[in-house]
């Protein structure tokens, strides 16, 4: 098989990538099979099962692809609002008739398996490491105390959103993500989130 960069290789994991995001877009983790996305990529079942192995391989496939994309970073001037707006973007992901499905199937396959799991917090810690980055121009600023743990920031903003939609199954509203970050702000401005 060609490895370059573009070449068969790509396009085989860029179609079956996709057809496995439109796979769980429509029918989550609990749906996902190998012979769907065969069907659905044009990739024949056998070299999707000698490649991913399953539903678990796709889906890290699937998070590690997603995990090299840039996070769009807002550049307020002030933490809080950069605060508010990761939160924003974390709770209207969630709230996406395409996206929300998509990203609720990777949390429901983590639990559910060892492969996805490890998949899923490679993902998240690159994310919390690409949005820490509003953090440390806050510490610059001086809006925050040196030795901010920066990354906790980011998890102790978005961790309320997380808990409302897989705990306790409640809505998320734009006001509860605001108030998510607020309280973030203020533990981080508290000292409370020193590394």
């Amino acid at each position: 098989m060609d490895r370059r960069p573009g070449g068969r290789s790509a396009r085989v994991r860029d179609a079956v990538r996709q057809a496995t995001l439109a796979e769980l877009a429509e029918h989550g983790y609990s749906g996902l099979t190998v012979e769907n996305v065969a069907i659905r990529s044009g990739v024949h079942k056998t070299t999707v099962y000698r490649r991913w192995g399953g539903a678990e391989g796709l889906i890290a496939d699937a998070l590690e692809l997603a995990g090299q994309e840039q996070w769009p970073l807002p550049d307020t001037g002030s933490l809080r609002d950069d605060l508010r707006e990761i939160a924003e973007l974390v709770r209207s992901g969630f709230a996406d008739p395409i996206a929300g499905p998509i990203s609720a199937a990777f949390v429901s396959a983590a639990v559910q398996g060892e492969g996805p799991a490890r998949a899923l917090h490679a993902f998240y810690a690159t994310r919390h490491e690409q949005a820490a980055e509003v953090v440390r121009r806050a510490v610059v600023r001086g809006e925050l105390p040196a030795g901010t743990d920066v990354a906790d920031v980011i998890r102790t903003a978005v961790a309320p959103i997380y808990y409302r939609l897989f705990i306790t199954h409640e809505p998320v509203t734009e006001r509860d993500a605001e108030r998510a970050a607020d309280a973030a702000f203020a533990a981080a401005r508290a000292g409370v989130l020193h590394s």
